[in-house]
């Protein structure tokens, strides 16, 4: 900056030499300039051209002022007076005065006080992204020093006010009684530091010695020697302050810190750990990274050495839970043939029930864990050819079952239409045959999480290779009815089989593993018709309802699959019975069937919806709203079957209530066969013994009703609920991520609120309601085995107060479900927020209360009760 003032100052003095259009000066402010200030500051070319100098200004120069523009020749200065503003390059001068001693090298801005004695006008400096706001400012432009008085300035997330400021050059400016502060009410900040003596250097550093901190202009004891804040608009490494606090089953700690590496513009590392004084420590490691219109992904690790009691004494016990998740989404136009994803979330099966810095209930209560990683291509050529490569997860958590796919090949071509016309228009049940290829092979294991990673694991595993060819045609008749028909040739290759003998000293079945490769073919035929029938009932004009339309699709489908029994053997066991058994049990692709399947299936599908008057429409318009989503039943029967042949009638149904607010689905089941006196299924129809024509054997409803005071919007919750496998709504809570609690409970809301709507009676809020009833009755036991309400919801009590609530009551055991309450205060530049689970084996509270910006993170406090391990 001081080279660019230096070149104006240089202007000055060489347009005072050589413009002879001066006639005089004018020391009265109030008197008109007889200065040609056009000529004096032209922003055309200033200079005549020479071969043998370059030129003296690097830039145009632009300046204005609203009462005058003064040039003193004898004292060697330009004022610029009122809304005075001065331009050139990167640096920018506004201010109320602006006074130029071009003879000392000097530029000086101030204020200007109005009528009433207000000051106004204050000064604005602005060079590249640097901000100053003072009261006055002067400086030196040959050696860029300066002195402000009452600067504001604007660095990342803080706002600093100094009373003097010295500025040494271009790069360092010290601070005198400076106060910091992520409030954006600079003046009369809720809170700020108090800096004796600062030093800054822009877009590097901000260096303070003893800092003290201020709460409503009231000292507090809270303060530090010295603090050193970096000041870039590029990511940097740097130490993450840990958390301290006392937990009652783990003794003293220090949570969450650690070191955050700054690595490239593309992704960045942070390896975080926790200490407890009983020995139990945990660490993790987190990156994200992302490249536009490449992809992007996070990927975080976690291990947690978990320590209960003392060693020696009763109740002592040392776990080790970890996870890993790994997410990875492919941009859309990163590839048009290829595509690479992954959703990773692998671990512990009690991971999410007992972390130390996650409580996650959504997740807790989730019996499953699955992951997957998947490459996938598509070769453009005639026909198409699909290939996948993908390896798979799944992991129950209660009974700590893994099932692993390593790997998944599939593989396929595109539909082929041997006899179609060239131009692509097939007509009748010849032109459109068809046939496909495809390719399935997996390589399963299923083992337990003792095994896991352990030669064990291998024990079972089962390979296989499956060929499918399908083949079909359809067609109408009638010109109403659709008819498909079609066969599959199938093609199995396994890599183990198994042998059954029956040992006679044991009196048990020995199933006896064998290794090798083996094959089986199948074939089956299958085929349909189906129609559409329409139904309109045409209401009065003058009525609100103007139609009601049913909609039918009747289906007959006939399948047959013939008995594969040369791929079964026989055994004998001790009281000479035959037993027919398939060596191809219990592998990948399962045995083939030795029953013939020769059934006729029945279905009806109806949807009734209705078209009613539109009351928003002005013009008398009408609109169409849905009376019933589905209404449908299903059947079948097997006419090669021994016994039951009639399989039992199924029903289901939905629709949506309230504007699509209620959503009501509902289902059942009837068997026509009747029961003995023992209330054993029997081959007899309930209608012949006078029971009617079926009896339900189960029914179920369910219930979702969301209501919200915005245009029935919905809220979402916490990230972590849905990431790892939770709801994505907060009928079971919302999750509590102890390392990240600078985010909202309830969210981001961008709307921005001011504390005259506390007196608009608006208070925003959402409800969610759930209810499900599940009826048994397979055995005449008339049972309601499932009869639950969820309900959760959140209001806005006032402008920065929110509260909400998840709850519930299962009526079938009589007992109050998961129920958490939360509450969160706006403050400004805080966040307060306090959460509790009071009652059931998860029952805990936490209360946080720190800063929002996250220069300033680290200002926080913290204070729970987590949840006992040792009960889930």
């Amino acid at each position: 900056m001081s080279t660019k003032i230096n070149h104006i100052v240089f202007l000055f003095f060489f347009l005072i030499a050589c413009n002879s259009k001066i006639y005089s000066q004018n020391t009265n402010p109030k008197d008109s300039v007889q200065v040609n200030a056009n000529e004096l500051f032209a922003t055309k070319t200033l200079v005549k051209k020479d071969s043998t100098k370059k030129p003296l200004l690097e830039g145009i120069v632009n300046r204005k002022a609203k009462d005058y523009e003064k040039l003193d020749q004898r004292k060697k200065r330009l004022t610029l007076y009122n809304e005075a503003e001065l331009h050139y390059i990167d640096f920018e001068l506004k201010s109320g005065i602006i006074v130029l001693d071009y003879e000392k090298n000097e530029v000086y801005a101030g204020r200007l006080k109005d009528s009433t004695g207000k000051y106004t006008q204050y000064p604005y400096f602005k060079q590249g992204d640097n901000v100053i706001e003072p009261d006055s400012i002067r400086f030196n432009t040959k050696t860029g020093k300066a002195l402000i008085w009452n600067t504001k300035s604007k660095q990342g997330d803080m706002f600093l006010r100094s009373e003097v400021s010295k500025r040494e050059n271009d790069s360092v400016i010290f601070f005198k009684k400076a106060r910091f502060t992520t409030s954006t009410n600079i003046d009369n900040p809720e809170y700020y530091f108090l800096a004796y003596k600062a030093k800054l250097v822009p877009k590097k550093k901000f260096v303070t010695g003893l800092t003290h901190m201020y709460i409503a202009d009231v000292p507090t004891p809270i303060g530090v020697p010295f603090a050193f804040f970096p000041m870039t608009n590029k990511n940097t490494s740097g130490v993450i302050i840990p958390a301290p606090g006392q937990n009652n089953q783990r003794g003293y700690f220090l949570q969450n810190g650690g070191y955050y590496f700054a690595l490239s513009d593309y992704y960045d590392l942070a390896i975080l750990g926790d200490y407890y004084t009983n020995g139990s420590y945990a660490l993790r490691s987190e990156t994200s990274y992302a490249k536009r219109y490449k992809y992007n992904g996070t990927f975080q690790t976690r291990y947690e050495n978990q320590v209960l009691g003392e060693k020696g004494f009763p109740g002592y016990s040392r776990t080790n839970q970890y996870n890993i998740q790994w997410s990875h989404i492919q941009d859309a136009k990163a590839s048009a043939n290829s595509r690479f994803s992954s959703s990773v979330n692998f671990g512990s099966s009690k991971y999410f029930r007992q972390s130390l810095n996650l409580i996650n209930v959504g997740s807790s209560l989730n019996n499953t864990l699955s992951s997957s990683i998947s490459y996938s291509k598509t070769v453009p050529i005639v026909p198409l050819v699909n290939f996948a490569v993908a390896v798979t997860h799944n992991q129950n958590t209660n009974t700590e079952v893994v099932n692993l796919t390593l790997p998944s090949f599939n593989a396929s071509v595109d539909r082929v239409f041997p006899f179609a016309k060239q131009d692509g228009i097939k007509k009748g049940a010849f032109q459109n045959v068809n046939f496909q290829y495809s390719l399935r092979g997996d390589n399963r294991i299923t083992t337990t999480e003792e095994f896991l990673f352990k030669s064990q694991m291998f024990d079972t595993a089962v390979a296989g290779i499956a060929h499918n060819i399908p083949l079909s045609t359809n067609f109408k008749i009638f010109k109403h009815f659709s008819v498909t028909a079609g066969t599959t040739f199938a093609e199995n290759w396994v890599f183990n089989t198994n042998e059954k003998t029956f040992n006679t000293l044991t009196n048990k079945v020995e199933t006896t593993r064998k290794n090798g490769f083996d094959s089986y073919r199948t074939y089956n035929f299958s085929s349909s018709i189906g129609t559409t029938i329409y139904g309109t009932y045409t209401f009065k004009e003058t009525n609100k309802i103007q139609a009601i339309r049913h909609l039918m699709r009747p289906s007959i489908s006939y399948g047959y699959t013939p008995s594969f029994n040369q791929y079964y053997d026989q055994y004998t066991d001790n009281f000479g019975n035959v037993i027919d058994y398939s060596r191809f049990e219990n592998t990948l692709l399962g045995a083939p069937g030795i029953s013939v399947a020769n059934s006729i299936g029945f279905g009806l599908a109806n949807s009734l919806e209705a078209k009613v008057l539109d009351k928003a429409s002005k013009t008398g318009a009408t609109k169409k709203i849905s009376l019933l989503n589905q209404f449908n039943f299903s059947t079948a029967y097997n006419f090669a079957a021994d016994s039951f042949k009639l399989s039992p009638i199924n029903f289901i149904g939905g629709t949506t209530l309230f504007d699509n607010k209620l959503g009501v689905n509902f289902g059942a089941q009837f068997d026509p066969y009747d029961l003995d006196e023992n209330n054993v299924r029997i081959d007899e129809f309930s209608i012949s013994n006078g029971n009617g024509l079926a009896r339900m054997t189960s029914s179920n409803i369910t219930l979702n009703y969301s209501v919200t005071s915005n245009d029935f919007g919905t809220e979402k919750t916490s990230k972590q609920t849905v990431q790892n496998g939770g709801r994505d709504d907060d009928l079971f809570g919302a999750a509590t991520d102890l390392g990240n609690q600078e985010e909202s409970l309830f969210g981001k809301n961008t709307a921005k609120k001011s504390q005259t709507e506390l007196y608009n009676f608006k208070f925003p809020w959402d409800l969610r309601l759930a209810y499900s009833l599940t009826y048994s009755n397979n055995s005449n036991q008339s049972e309601i085995t499932t009869n639950s309400l969820m309900v959760s919801g959140n209001v806005d009590l006032a402008v920065k107060w929110k509260m909400g609530f998840s709850s519930g009551y299962d009526f079938a055991k009589k007992g109050i479900t998961y129920t958490q309450l939360r509450f969160e205060r706006d403050l400004e530049s805080w966040r307060m927020s306090f959460s509790i689970v009071p009652i059931g084996v998860y029952s805990y509270w936490n209360f946080f209360i720190g800063i929002k910006s996250s220069i300033l993170s680290d200002i926080k406090w913290d204070k729970r009760k987590l949840p006992d391990p040792r009960l889930r």
